[in-house]
């Protein structure tokens, strides 16, 4: 089969020709349909990420969407190595594989995997978002950020704000349904204002993909008794928090990673992402890109690319 094959840590991968992956029982083998890319893909290249050690040769990519010869679409993260998801075929663990209903385009269910559980654990099982509140996304104009703009919606909240620097992005997240918008801005003061303005009375939920200095102005705009879920931290990965700004809000700040994340809340979150993006209450401008052309795509990603790259056969 045709593949991006990884040969080095931190190379970018080459596509080439590569053993086929074997058919077993509970692991048929998949036709790849799209495979999404992620910034963790350039980590677990480099051999950064302790639960996917890679032994070079190896298939690049970690998430896509596969059909098998019964003509059932399945969603798969982390193939058994050195398989991967950036290639024609790949095995299909049944048991750990999620369905995809027909009626969703496989390139936009291959990006609401990694992508799209990072935004819907942090708000229905990190924050347990309820009816009415009101949320804040920190870092709204990336892919996570749409996508928790759209399942904040999806969930009920009253009112949901986007903050994001630029007016692309801004224009982006009121598209997608947000009630507000927020410009982040070098000038501290200015940014805090904005929050404060787009949510007078406060947030009940800040979703935090930024972290660095817009996290302490976020804290601030909180509404008493918040809860901050931390899942990424592009703006930089230290921030300085007077203690009072959340200690006399009563502000609770939560880690969230997917990764460990129990498989069954993953799987919930998935199909409640599947049945709204049928409905077409959540979608993405994805850019797709040729297995041909997934060297390129790659040195996109390593080089902090804005829109969402996927890999399509």
């Amino acid at each position: 089969m045709r593949a991006a094959v990884l040969h080095a840590p931190g190379e970018t991968p080459v596509v080439e020709e590569f053993a086929d992956p074997e058919a077993a029982l509970g692991r048929p083998v998949a036709r790849v349909l799209a495979a999404s890319l992620n910034p963790v893909d350039l980590a677990i290249a480099g051999g950064q990420m302790p639960f996917r050690r890679v032994t070079f040769p190896a298939v690049a990519g970690y998430e896509g969407v596969g059909e098998t010869d019964d003509g059932r679409r399945w969603y798969i993260a982390g193939p058994a190595l050195p398989f991967g998801t950036f290639a024609e075929l790949m095995p299909v663990p049944i048991a750990e594989a999620l369905p995809v209903p027909e009626g969703v385009d496989p390139a936009l269910a291959a990006s609401l995997g990694v992508a799209g559980m990072a935004a819907w654990l942090a708000l229905e099982y990190r924050a347990r978002l309820t009816t009415g509140e009101t949320v804040l996304v920190l870092g709204a104009g990336g892919t996570v950020g749409q996508i928790a703009v759209q399942a904040a919606l999806a969930l009920g909240a009253g009112r949901v704000v986007g903050a994001a620097r630029g007016e692309p992005s801004l224009e982006r997240i009121r598209s997608i349904g947000a009630h507000a918008v927020a410009r982040l801005q070098e000038d501290a003061a200015a940014s805090l204002r904005e929050l404060r303005d787009a949510a007078p009375d406060g947030y009940d939920v800040i979703i935090d993909l930024l972290w660095g200095e817009p996290v302490t102005h976020a804290i601030e705009a909180a509404g008493r008794g918040a809860r901050l879920i931390q899942v990424g931290n592009s703006a930089g990965p230290t921030a300085s928090l007077p203690a009072p700004n959340f200690r006399n809000k009563l502000v609770t700040i939560i880690g969230h990673t997917n990764f460990l994340t129990p498989f069954e809340a993953r799987r919930s979150a998935y199909q409640h992402l599947m049945e709204h993006a049928a409905a077409r209450r959540i979608h993405l401008e994805l850019e797709q890109i040729l297995l041909t052309d997934a060297a390129q795509a790659w040195e996109q990603l390593k080089e902090g690319h804005a829109g969402k790259l996927v890999i399509v056969l």
